[in-house]
């Protein structure tokens, strides 16, 4: 009886042999398209990989950084306003990489007891545009995320992530083709779209110069404009809205504060990003 129940077991094991050998003829090998979430108790990151685009980003690798928060929390955009602490990416462990570009999509104004800072709530991904050393080979892609997520206090977290590129079909494509549609787009003042920035002057201030941004956008739409410095270190403060502006356009102002120890705001080149509802585009202009 044993010998009999022995010989069953090896012809249903040679059966079940051979109809995964079958199976794993019609199934493609699994390719990873997200890394592991590197996670802590109010966050957690990974990296997912985009397909392949030819037609508007010949020779880039897309990816992206994808953040969880919990309820509540927030993270800073590359320049957090009045307080906060933008995210430091090191691509330095990386194979087959040339350059990487992080392409942050339009942030949030976010007001709170600490003043206004600048960043994201809720569902966010960071698009990445790489360009590998070797455009035939895959790239490893091994990221050092630091980054800070708030509440009410600031809590430091790091990420460790790494994902092999290859450029084939990814789950992730929407969500990140919809960050990638939401970097702001580059224009120049003076533009004539419907979203622009028409103006900008440097006059006399009550304590300070200040600067003077009008901004078209298309009617009932909610409109911001956020400025950076020529350097990190330019803490240059939130433009407020203010009236005065021409028909169809919003006015923003700002001081300027903020500067470094030794910087002039003379000539100083200034970016800024102006937001109405989905829509956001950035310009740059130059102080006289």
């Amino acid at each position: 009886m044993i010998v009999n129940r022995l010989r069953q077991f090896a012809l249903i094991a040679v059966a079940l042999g051979g109809y995964f050998a079958t199976l794993g003829a019609t199934v493609p090998p699994y390719a990873a398209d997200a890394s592991a979430w590197d996670a802590d108790t109010r966050s957690a990151v990974r990296l997912i990989a985009g397909a392949a685009r030819r037609d508007s980003m010949p020779g880039i690798v897309r990816a992206g950084v994808e953040f969880k928060l919990d309820a509540g929390w927030k993270t800073y955009w590359r320049y957090p306003g009045d307080s906060g602490v933008p995210s430091r990416f090191d691509f330095g462990g990386s194979d087959n990489v040339k350059t990487a570009t992080v392409l942050w999509p339009a942030p949030r104004r976010l007001r709170d007891e600490s003043g206004n800072s600048i960043g994201y709530k809720g569902a966010l991904v960071l698009p990445l545009a790489i360009v590998p050393q070797d455009p035939a080979k895959p790239v490893t892609l091994r990221v050092k995320l630091d980054y800070a997520v708030c509440e009410k206090l600031c809590v430091p977290a790091t990420g460790n992530m790494e994902l092999v590129l290859g450029g084939g079909p990814s789950v992730h494509e929407p969500s990140l083709a919809a960050a990638e549609a939401r970097v702001p787009k580059i224009t120049k003042v003076g533009d004539s779209g419907a979203l622009a920035i028409r103006a900008v002057r440097r006059e006399a201030g009550a304590n300070r110069p200040r600067v003077l941004v009008d901004v078209a956008a298309p009617a009932g739409e909610t409109v911001d404009l956020f400025a950076e410095g020529p350097a990190p270190d330019w803490a240059l403060p939130l433009p407020e809205p203010v009236a005065g502006a021409p028909a169809g356009m919003h006015r923003f102002v700002f001081e300027l504060d903020g500067l470094p120890p030794g910087g002039k705001a003379a000539e100083a080149t200034l970016r800024l990003t102006a937001t109405a509802g989905d829509k956001a585009i950035e310009a740059t202009t130059h102080l006289d």
